[in-house]
């Protein structure tokens, strides 16, 4: 054989691709070879000797993984308007590596609505996603939150304090029908709005989910004896503007806590639920149950009933939020410092302080010479500036 055609062939390989460029004739042998003809042996001793071309063709396999060049027009766009890019890289870096982004036309949309170029360039540093957003769905978004918020300033100051709360979704058919059901059900603008600003998420929702929930809520409504639904579902939304987004699952779990633990019957429930209870409902069940566990074990020790504690818990059921170590650490703090676990219990707000709060406080009144074991300890709790006060009055 004088003269082999070649052909190419690709074999996989760990670190790339293996081209080898061979003799046709070596992949497309004769069938006379499976007989051992005197050919094919005299051929296969010529290939076994005869040179054969060999090309490796390298293909780097770290190119699926290399990150995407950044696209330095937007980068050079956003360090113009004065967008913290570092900020902006840590909180979403995937947008730095698209093609086509929107920041001028977002830019000129907001200013147009009273922003300003600072308030701008925060929104962005803080959700980068905010510049993929079209202007005329950014329109259509601004229409429909409008419908909810009184002016332009207001929903300007909303954007500034948590910019996701309107960038974080698209769906603004999602949005519209949202609106409609919770105005549909007996929600006013007031309570709509709170949940705007405190609870976004619900309008990102599935509209499903949000009707799974307030169906569920009409029901504990009749459940308890309560003849208008939509006044125990406005009352539980205000108090508690994200049980929409928590399951209803975990709602009914928590409701069932609330009544068995307490032996509550439907009036002191509906009660308890509509007021300071309502926060505990998209409370975790597990939480809720093992925090409470810890209390009761707490303040037996210290030596109440369970009665009171009961009482206690009831009376204000935010120290349900506390965790085992915080509210250990309160009680002994406060007993260490000769403050009886019955001004405790009585005065239960004084666990709303910080541990370096209250030691400082007591520091400052005792020092004062405020008597903490005989006097009202309700001042530990009070805010500041009425705190401030009341020691400059008593150091005088």
């Amino acid at each position: 054989v004088q003269s082999l055609s070649l052909r190419q062939i690709s074999i996989p390989k760990v670190l790339g691709c293996l081209t080898i460029m061979a003799p046709r004739n070596l992949w497309h042998m004769r069938s006379n070879f499976l007989f051992g003809s005197r050919w094919m042996i005299q051929f296969s001793a010529e290939i076994l000797f005869k040179s054969v071309s060999v090309r490796l063709f390298g293909v780097k396999c770290g190119d699926a993984n290399k990150e995407p060049l950044e696209n330095e027009d937007l980068l050079n766009n956003l360090l113009t308007m004065g967008v913290n890019i570092d900020m902006a890289k840590k909180r979403q870096p995937g947008v730095f590596n698209r093609l086509v982004t929107n920041e001028q036309d977002l830019k000129t949309f907001l200013l147009s609505k009273g922003a300003s170029q600072e308030v701008i360039a925060s929104i962005i540093s803080r959700y980068p996603r905010a510049i993929t957003r079209t202007p005329e769905s950014l329109s259509k978004r601004w229409d429909l939150w409008r419908r909810i918020v009184t002016s332009d300033l207001e929903l300007v100051n909303i954007l500034e304090r948590s910019p996701e709360s309107f960038f974080r979704s698209n769906n603004n058919l999602n949005l519209e029908n949202n609106i409609k059901f919770l105005y549909s059900v007996g929600l006013t603008r007031k309570c709509l709005c709170r949940l705007l600003t405190n609870a976004p998420r619900t309008f990102s929702n599935s509209l499903e989910l949000n009707k799974q929930m307030v169906h569920l809520l009409q029901e504990v409504c009749l459940s308890l004896g309560h003849n208008d639904p939509a006044d125990f579902v406005r009352k539980i939304i205000f108090k508690n503007p994200f049980i929409l987004i928590q399951s209803t699952k975990r709602v009914k779990a928590n409701i069932e806590f609330l009544q068995s633990t307490f032996n509550l019957n439907s009036g002191e429930l509906l009660v308890l639920i509509c007021g300071p209870g309502a926060e505990i409902l998209d409370l975790s069940n597990d939480y809720a149950k093992r925090n409470y566990t810890n209390i009761k074990e707490k303040l037996i020790s210290l030596g109440c009933t369970e009665e009171e504690v009961q009482k206690y818990v009831l009376s204000y059921p935010d120290v349900i939020f506390l965790a085992e170590k915080k509210f250990n650490d309160k009680i002994d703090c406060l007993i260490e410092e000769k403050i009886s676990i019955s001004q405790i219990i009585e005065n239960p707000r004084v666990l709303d302080s910080s541990i370096s709060t209250l030691k400082s406080r007591i520091k400052e009144l005792v020092n004062a010479g405020y008597n903490l074991s005989t006097s009202n300890i309700t001042l530990l709790s009070w805010s500041q500036k009425r705190y401030k006060a009341k020691l400059k009055k008593l150091s005088s």
